[in-house]
């Protein structure tokens, strides 16, 4: 029978370096972490004035962005939106988007399904302004 599981996101190793992303800010990625076999979790700190460096999007899974301090702006297809403490911003799957720290750094959640092998598109040049 499955159990709970508590983890503090301090113990979930920060990938960013990983990826050559330490620029960024740090990625935390705890599906793996909490033996979740759908729900993606991941703990973004951002460091003052950077982006991730790469659109995204997910074919088949949406997901949902929780600002939890700091600034920034979000750029989800053709728009972009500040996003500050309390702000949520939902990504339908199939949309493309990144975000980027204001001059504060900002903190973020990322949650959504995990779907196994599905096949995530990058595109390094999606927010060049």
């Amino acid at each position: 029978m499955p159990t709970y599981k508590k983890l503090n996101f301090s113990d979930v190793k920060d990938l960013a370096p990983d990826y050559g992303m330490s620029d960024m800010g740090q990625a935390r990625f705890a599906r793996s972490a909490l033996g979740s076999e759908v729900i993606g979790l991941t703990r973004y700190t951002m460091n003052p004035g950077r982006r991730v460096g790469f659109g995204h999007r997910h074919p088949d899974s949406e997901e949902a962005y929780v600002v939890l301090s700091g600034s920034g702006r979000f750029r989800v297809g053709d728009e972009v939106v500040d996003v500050g403490p309390q702000d949520i911003v939902y990504c339908p799957a199939n949309t493309m988007r990144e975000w980027e720290a204001g001059s504060d750094g900002m903190e973020l959640l990322a949650f959504g399904q995990h779907t196994e092998g599905e096949n995530t598109e990058m595109d390094r040049e999606f927010w060049t302004e």
